[in-house]
């Protein structure tokens, strides 16, 4: 039996759902990088980022190609890059949003001591 899209979306969403997943897409938005690049990059152990690597890879959101001794990491699409600028378009709204709604209670609030 298929497994129905929204848990698919809902999974694949959850694959995202991960800080140093996310900053490693991000890295990977400027080309094909060398793990050591990644792992000097980020604030993790090697098994860590290995981890985080070996899901991203299990997702098909990255590739892996071995250059001698040397694995280079690459988004598998251009597509992921575009949901990562989606991602930081939504949040840019969001925020700023919240900052209008926080002048606004400000202002309330002087307008009550006043």
């Amino acid at each position: 039996m298929a497994v129905p899209l929204y848990q698919a979306k809902a999974e694949f969403f959850r694959t995202l759902g991960h800080p140093v997943r996310i900053r490693v897409l991000e890295l990977l938005q400027n080309g094909p990088t060398p793990v050591r690049e990644l792992l000097s990059a980020l604030d993790i152990e090697a098994s860590n980022l290995s981890q985080q690597l070996a899901i991203l890879r299990r997702s098909n959101l990255v590739t892996a190609t071995r250059d001698g001794a040397t694995v280079v990491y690459a988004l598998s699409t251009p597509d992921v890059a575009e949901l990562l600028m989606a991602a930081r378009r939504i949040l840019s709204t969001v925020i700023s949003g919240q900052g209008q709604l926080l002048a606004e209670l400000r202002a309330g609030a002087e307008e009550v001591q006043a």
